[in-house]
């Protein structure tokens, strides 16, 4: 049994903010919060600045960090987006994967994100050709986070067609798994490791045929595991849908008996009133993930209606063009203040309960995203001496890092005891910038 101690300056709990805290922790796990402790006590290490939760970055395709800033020039698309991303993805293969999400997964570690959600498509090689190991690229992702040290959900996607009623081509070729039963054979040979949990996801209904959905809905049933779709990102994707089935998107995971607590639809930005009223009335979650739907055009989402039918909200940072969970939980309040002309929609806790302990659950991960007793000792400490927060005044340090601090604020993060950023060093992946630019140049020109 090892017993470690932190005297925080600032903590943020559900309470509200705790000054002078010494948290407790025993083997990984939070056994006691003590605050109003003016000094350290012998032994123990010292946080400066404001300590919260660790992040859950709910919604993430590690590969397309090779496309921050490329993907830029000029106008475009969604859809033509999707062509550069196709274009990235043709180029990996186990190896170069590995170094390239170890590399992502390091960045996300000094974002202060614990734990991952890998919406993870790019099964095969060339062609739709099946590797000696038929899982060897979900494998890769789940090594990759052990090296990064930080948590990993690999939600194993489904993906089966290039739009509706459309074959698969090109690049989608190594997404296939050429029907439902054949994914769930591979699917269920992943195994989970005491820092990988195994969850499943439905590409879209662009990718995978109504008929298809039930059979990916009950092998995560069967296992209890997250069950993960990206739903009504685009109108098209609604047009689609409404032609070829008469449904939503929504309504066609409703009628594929989907449609649970452990349920998360990705985006969830185009949805009818009844879409939000039956995703509330069957638990169901939304992974927002707005700087990508920004990025992307594809519009701001009805965050403030979702939260009012009761539909738990989680963030995810989707095609990494900022990794910056900060930036992803401001943004649910202030597009929501863009959308409506009104502001105050969410709470700063509330905020913060979506990137921690709401996107945890939403990733299968329980006991963990807040700091008390008996949950782990996932922790952040965001420095409170720079620029962008200097002058904090320490009962509104939660208000000042959610509305002000980035990414690069964060001096310490903590997953079930272990110390994996420190001073703003990565302890684990050295050189994370270099690796992020050699994993990149290796797949681009």
């Amino acid at each position: 049994m090892t017993t470690q101690l932190l005297w925080c300056e600032i903590v943020h709990t559900r309470t509200g903010v705790e000054r002078d805290t010494v948290i407790e922790i025993t083997d990984g796990v939070i056994t006691g919060v003590r605050p109003d402790t003016p000094a350290p006590p012998p032994g123990a290490a010292v946080r400066r600045g404001l300590t919260l939760p660790g992040f859950a970055n709910a919604h993430s395709h590690a590969f397309h960090r090779v496309l921050r800033g490329r993907t830029q020039a000029g106008s475009g698309t969604f859809w033509t987006w999707r062509e550069m991303m196709y274009s990235a993805a043709a180029k990996l293969d186990p190896d170069t994967y590995l170094a390239l999400a170890r590399a992502v997964y390091a960045e996300m570690a000094l974002a202060g994100i614990t734990s991952v959600g890998e919406f993870h498509y790019l099964h095969h090689g060339p062609g739709g050709t099946p590797y000696d190991d038929p899982n060897a690229m979900g494998n890769a992702l789940i090594e990759a986070a052990r090296q990064a040290g930080i948590r990993i959900t690999l939600l194993d996607t489904c993906y089966l067609t290039g739009g509706v009623g459309q074959k698969p081509a090109g690049t989608q070729l190594r997404f296939d798994d050429r029907d439902a039963d054949g994914w769930a054979a591979r699917a269920s040979e992943l195994k989970p490791a005491e820092h990988a949990r195994i969850g499943a996801a439905v590409h879209s209904v662009r990718a995978v045929p109504a008929d298809q959905i039930p059979v990916v809905a009950a092998w995560a049933a069967e296992r209890g595991a997250p069950l993960h779709a990206h739903v009504s990102e685009q109108p098209a994707e609604n047009h689609a849908s409404l032609e070829a089935y008469g449904k939503t998107p929504v309504e066609v995971f409703d009628a594929a008996d989907a449609l649970d607590p452990r349920f998360i639809a990705v985006h969830a930005t185009h949805l009818t009133d009844h879409d939000i009223a039956r995703l509330g009335s069957t638990g169901a979650g939304v992974c927002l993930c707005p700087t990508t739907e920004r990025d992307l055009a594809d519009g701001i989402g009805p965050a403030g209606e979702l939260s009012r039918a009761g539909v738990p909200l989680s963030l995810g940072t989707d095609s990494q063009a900022v990794i910056d969970m900060f930036e992803e939980a401001r943004a649910v309040e202030l597009d929501e203040r863009l959308r409506t002309g009104s502001r105050g929609h969410f709470t700063t806790a509330r905020l913060l309960v979506h990137g921690t302990v709401l996107g945890q659950a939403a990733l299968g991960w329980e006991g963990i995203g807040r700091i008390e007793a008996g949950m782990a000792a996932d922790l952040v400490t965001v420095g409170l001496d720079s620029v962008r927060l200097a002058g904090t005044v320490p009962r509104l340090a939660s208000e000042s890092a959610v509305f002000a601090a980035t990414a690069s604020d964060i001096t310490h993060v903590m997953v079930a005891g272990r110390t994996i950023v420190e001073d703003g060093q990565h302890t684990l992946v050295e050189n994370v910038a270099g690796e992020l630019a050699a994993s990149i140049g290796a797949l681009v020109e």
